[in-house]
């Protein structure tokens, strides 16, 4: 019976990949945009904030229709807006006299695509078959990290041959991807989340929960400690450092990626001998100390090693908090999944949106900025000892 789920499972593989490469493409085109269209940093950093914000909306409103209109058709239709947003990008700032609203529209509405994947993915894996739900869980958040290193080393090769005044020719590769993969979601077969009859936990049934509280604050946190270094990484190493922009891709957001799926594959293949509460207190000391490297080491290559250091620190956060959360509270249903996304996507957007304030208000200082961000990781770690304080099941 599980064999027949392997497509469905695979399938969402593909899923965190296309989140990946909605969430990373563009980042790799900001200084890019910058150039080109005559795009200020402070409006950069606002596709950032606009991408997640987004993202974070569909989080909360899909806690309303997804079980209405059923995981299948949310998934066939997250793909199609994630190449749809693709697709326009190519297009809508070469039409409209402002490219950057343009851009912005195109960003809002893979964003919608992404919102969506962020909720649905990992639900449908946990509703499927499975020995080890938290493995299972961490080897399908690495894909996020594969996607997200493929989207930097591909781009950065096609960027090499092609120029990357041809960037439109692979956005709409790029877009081929997810339009396959709606394809394959219309196929496969699914799991409901419960069991037939069951209710999950209702919005107010999860506010009143202390250790619901708890979890949304570290999906926050985890989110904000991930994406605070991921998405400034190309323009940090090339701004900030003053290497070129092939090698600043490649040292610096395709090392994080590299690193912080190695990390969940890790988990993902041997979690069943690994305390997770233990793992997850190691990598946040690990990802603090890795924001101190990256903020006050003085020499650029070792302040690019703390870079992809992080990445293998904060690996864990996001399926560790997901697998808790599922652990903590087995009814949480979809209500639970969609808020812990809009808490992760709260974070994505907030952690670089304060790296890039901090460092805008310091005169383009991104070393202070992600020095900033340094609230994140400890809050996370605050949050992983609060977990074991109020439920035993964190103590394991």
């Amino acid at each position: 019976m599980k064999n027949q789920y392997n497509k469905t499972i695979t399938a969402c593989f593909v899923g965190y990949i296309v989140q990946a490469i909605v969430n990373n493409f563009v980042p790799l085109l900001f200084l890019f945009f910058q150039k080109n269209y005559h795009v200020p940093i402070s409006q950069i950093t606002l596709l950032v904030t606009f991408n997640f914000g987004i993202q974070l909306l569909v989080d909360l409103l899909s806690v309303r229709f997804v079980d209405r209109i059923g995981y299948r058709v949310s998934m066939v239709m997250a793909h199609v807006l994630a190449a749809a947003g693709l697709i326009l990008l190519t297009v809508l700032p070469e039409v409209i006299p402002i490219p950057f609203i343009g851009i912005l529209t195109s960003v809002m509405i893979y964003a919608v695509g992404g919102g969506l994947l962020e909720v649905l993915v990992s639900p449908v894996v946990e509703a499927c078959p499975s020995d080890n739900k938290e493995k299972a869980m961490s080897l399908l958040h690495s894909f996020y990290c594969w996607g997200h290193a493929g989207v930097v080393l591909i781009s950065t090769l096609f960027f090499h041959v092609a120029g990357i005044d041809n960037w439109k020719i692979l956005a709409i590769i790029w877009a081929v991807i997810p339009l396959g993969n709606a394809f394959v979601f219309s196929k496969v077969p699914m799991e409901p989340l419960l069991a037939d009859g069951e209710a999950g936990l209702g919005l107010k049934d999860l506010f009143r929960l202390k250790i619901f509280w708890i979890l949304l604050i570290m999906m926050i946190c985890a989110g904000a400690s991930e994406q605070a270094v991921s998405q400034w990484a190309s323009a940090f190493a090339e701004k900030g450092l003053g290497i070129s922009k092939a090698a600043g891709d490649l040292a610096g957001p395709m090392a994080f990626a590299i690193l912080m799926g190695t990390s969940r594959l890790f988990y993902g293949k041997y979690g069943d001998r690994i305390n997770l509460e233990h793992f997850m207190i190691f990598s946040t000391f690990l990802c603090i100390l890795s924001y101190l490297g990256i903020s006050l080491l003085s020499m650029p290559m070792l302040s690019l090693i703390a870079c992809a250091v992080c990445g293998l620190s904060v690996g864990i956060a996001w399926p560790g908090t997901f697998s808790k959360a599922s652990s903590a509270l087995p009814k949480g249903g979809t209500a639970m999944f969609a808020l812990l996304a809009l808490g992760g996507d709260i974070g994505c957007s907030g952690g670089p949106t304060l790296v890039g304030m901090v460092s805008g208000a310091l005169g383009d200082n991104m070393k202070m900025g992600i020095l900033a961000g340094i609230i994140f990781p400890v809050l996370l770690l605050i949050g992983i000892i609060l977990c074991r304080m109020e439920n035993g099941e964190f103590s394991e």
